[in-house]
């Protein structure tokens, strides 16, 4: 194909977008609204973006933060803080803050996110602190045609079981990812059930896709994800009910101290800021998804979601049925980067993953996923994981770098 026959095809899918993007726009909007009114509830000023040294006692640009947070996510306490290291920490510590010797856990959207699988004992060397080294049990109930099987959660639900988790994202599968009004209705169910159990959902790459979030008993997410709005340089969330909330703030420092130290020397600006931006941004990346789905769908490719199905994450899947597709095109997005272009991703065995992985990320924050990345396991079907752009303007022309790369090497 010629360059002008690629940027007619980006054009026409363009105009295929349009609506979809306007449905993008108003939601952008509904939120920004929201963010606004949150910081102006809260009073946010320069003295806010202040550091802290030492224990952090009193901390009011770290604890107006977490107020913000639970504001935003419609819950009673967040825990923000950029000593957790990522989603997967986040998560583990909510499984072992909530979680105790004896307990059982049921994940109830099928296998979890690669990473998860040492935390909870699924996979790696017995011994290395995993929840099943500590004595939780674990089941696991599969999605039904894409979406929560409640018959059969409730059939799982016995007496043993203390937390369910419900993953809102596709992670590494060929699945939709959840919407929260069907996560909604199962907290429901479960609750109504067992009143008890703590419902837990991992809400990573979901935030401000949706007018509501989940209305789980704790939940959490990285903040170089959608939270983060592309400017926070680190860190993680936890939020929910104050009472499991605690618990994992003793997990996260000590028992008896909790949520009441954790200073951090350099400016929390870029986390109020990123905050501040984070509708517009998420927006930014899910425009930049629908982009690239409407444009493979047309060359042929199977992509999930299709261009105009509901989003509930800000994750688009490409099968590309081919290891040397799937390679070219995560390459081809690198080369895309304002950062690192140079560089040549390659599949490797990285941490916490089961299979060889190759990332695209030429990101300012290194791994931010809410920046223009992809990712993905090396094992069939083959398929693309592409998230994140902090600008529309960058996903388009990622667009057209990538389908030119793979028409060069024969693979559209």
């Amino acid at each position: 194909m010629t360059h002008e026959a690629l940027e007619n095809l980006i054009a026409q899918a363009e105009a295929d977008c349009r609506e979809v993007f306007r449905q993008l726009d108003e939601t952008e909007a509904y939120h920004t609204g929201r963010v606004i009114r949150a910081f102006q509830k809260y009073r946010v000023a320069g003295r806010h973006f202040a550091p802290s040294t030492g224990y952090g006692f009193d901390d009011i640009g770290r604890d107006t933060l977490s107020l913000l947070f639970a504001e935003l996510l419609g819950v009673e306490k967040a825990l923000v803080r950029p000593q957790i290291a990522s989603g997967t920490h986040a998560l583990a510590v909510c499984l072992f803050g909530v979680l105790r010797p004896g307990d059982k856990m049921l994940s109830a959207a099928g296998s979890p996110y690669d990473t998860m699988e040492e935390v909870i004992g699924l996979a790696g060397e017995a011994g290395n602190g995993s929840l099943k080294d500590y004595g939780v049990d674990y089941a696991q109930v599969e999605l039904k045609d894409g979406k929560l099987d409640l018959p059969a959660i409730m059939e799982a639900l016995t007496e043993d079981v203390k937390l369910v988790l419900i993953q809102r994202s596709r992670g590494y599968d060929w699945r939709p990812s959840l919407d929260v009004a069907d996560i909604n209705a199962a907290i429901d169910a479960i609750h109504a059930r067992r009143p008890d159990v703590c419902v837990m959902v991992d809400n990573c790459y979901g935030e401000f896709t949706q007018r509501e979030e989940p209305r789980a008993d704790i939940m959490a997410s990285s903040l170089i994800k959608n939270t983060g709005g592309g400017l926070a340089p680190t860190g993680g969330y936890i939020a929910g009910k104050a009472k499991y909330v605690d618990m994992a703030a003793t997990r996260l420092t000590a028992p008896g101290i909790g949520a009441e130290v954790g200073s951090y020397a350099a400016s929390y600006q870029p986390f109020y800021q990123g905050l501040f931006m984070a509708p517009h941004t998420v927006a930014q990346a899910l425009k930049s998804a629908v982009l690239a789905a409407r444009v493979f769908e047309k060359l042929g490719f199977e992509v999930n979601p299709t261009y105009d199905e509901p989003r509930n994450d800000i994750i688009q899947a490409i099968k590309f049925k081919s290891p040397e597709k799937l390679i070219k095109f995560c390459q081809s997005i690198q080369k895309a980067s304002p950062v690192d272009a140079e560089a040549v991703p390659e599949p490797w065995d990285m941490p916490g993953y089961q299979y060889p992985v190759i990332m695209a990320a030429g990101t300012f924050v290194s791994g931010a996923s809410i920046e223009l990345s992809t990712d993905a396991p090396i094992r069939e079907p083959y398929t693309a994981y592409l998230q994140g752009g902090l600008t529309y303007a960058h996903g388009r022309y990622a667009m057209s770098v990538a389908l030119s790369e793979m028409d060069k090497a024969g693979m559209l």
